[in-house]
């Protein structure tokens, strides 16, 4: 198994990014777990400047299967007073298969002061939730995460998922990196609805991050991904995720396909 720490740690630098090999125990199918992906973007994309301000957004194009031997590379697009724009890209022996937008912004004053986002109401501890089965789950999540129950099925709408989610091995990383890492974790929300085996990928992803520097207790992540359309071979989801004392720190939307 290989840790994400690790893996960054493997990485040889080329110009304009680094190349790395993607393991077994991070797959999803025939393809890189989408976090994984995101992460290692957002890794290639704090590379190009030592003194870029904390993370504000990203959008991720997941466009084409990535395993093996993949390389990674990034580049500033525009670098404003406060705020700086970075593309990246991640390709592998047939061409880009991964594309990053990045938005990196000082903390500034502002008028505006929302304080949405709250933590679902009858959340189970971690402590006390029930471990999710994971003898059919995609090796990546099997191999890399710990997983439970946080909300009891009474609780949950048609398309609705919620999960308390950990990594194994987190230690020696940006706290940026961790959260992006773990916030695709879930299954997409409608695949309760249909047959497991139905072929289903992530399209598009996109995160706000509500914390500059967001942590937690003991790794645990609360995700809860929830989609209120789904039709014509596409579905369209909300994923939040809390800390583990109820503090939001990713909102972010995805697309989905749905081969059957």
């Amino acid at each position: 198994m290989t840790g994400f720490a690790a893996l960054l740690a493997a990485a040889e630098e080329i110009e304009g990014g680094f190349v790395f090999d993607i393991t077994e125990d991070w797959l999803q199918g025939r393809t890189a777990y989408g976090g994984l992906t995101s992460a290692l973007s957002l890794a290639a994309a704090q590379r190009v400047d030592p003194g870029l301000p904390p993370l504000r957004s990203g959008q991720f194009a997941m466009i084409a299967p990535l395993a093996g031997r993949v390389e990674a590379r990034a580049r500033i697009v525009r670098k404003g007073r406060n705020a700086t724009w970075v593309a990246a890209e991640l390709s592998g022996e047939k061409g880009v298969g991964f594309t990053a937008s990045f938005v990196f912004m000082r903390r500034i004053e502002s008028a505006a002061d929302i304080a949405g986002y709250s933590m679902p109401e009858r959340v189970t501890p971690p402590a006390e939730a029930r471990p999710v089965p994971m003898e059919q789950a995609p090796a990546f999540l099997r191999e890399n995460f710990d997983a439970r129950f946080a909300l009891p099925k009474s609780a949950l709408g048609e398309a609705d998922l919620c999960w308390w989610v950990r990594l194994k091995e987190r230690e020696g990383f940006d706290p940026a990196l961790e959260a992006v890492l773990v916030g695709d974790a879930l299954p997409t929300a409608v695949l309760p609805l249909v047959n497991f085996k139905v072929p289903i990928s992530s399209m598009h992803w996109h995160v706000n991050m509500l914390e500059p520097a967001p942590t937690t207790e003991d790794g645990w992540w609360l995700l809860r991904s929830t989609s209120e359309f789904a039709r014509g071979g596409g579905a369209s989801e909300h994923i939040l995720q809390w800390n583990a004392l109820g503090v939001p720190v990713i909102a972010g939307m995805q697309s989905v396909a749905v081969f059957g």
